[in-house]
């Protein structure tokens, strides 16, 4: 166990940001779970540009590699432009 109130404040703080992260995590991954079984082109379109920014906020907050983010974005955009 941390000895130190800065180390309590931290083990606090990271397992915070652990659940917020998870979270956000698990949500896109439900919507792009949402877009892959989407048959309306024009559904399918708007919740594009909803995954595709949730994508982005999770490569920029180093949640997942930006180099996973995009070629996520690059499938689900050919998966909608087939539709």
């Amino acid at each position: 166990m941390a000895n130190h109130k800065s180390a309590l404040k931290r083990i606090r703080s990271s397992e915070a940001k652990r659940l917020r992260n998870r979270y956000q995590h698990k949500t896109t991954r439900t919507f792009i779970k949402r877009l892959r079984n989407t048959t309306d082109k024009s559904e399918a379109q708007e919740l594009l540009k909803k995954v595709s920014g949730m994508l982005d906020k999770l490569a920029k907050r180093n949640i997942i590699h930006k180099n996973k983010a995009a070629n996520n974005k690059s499938k689900l955009t050919k998966l909608v432009n087939s539709l």
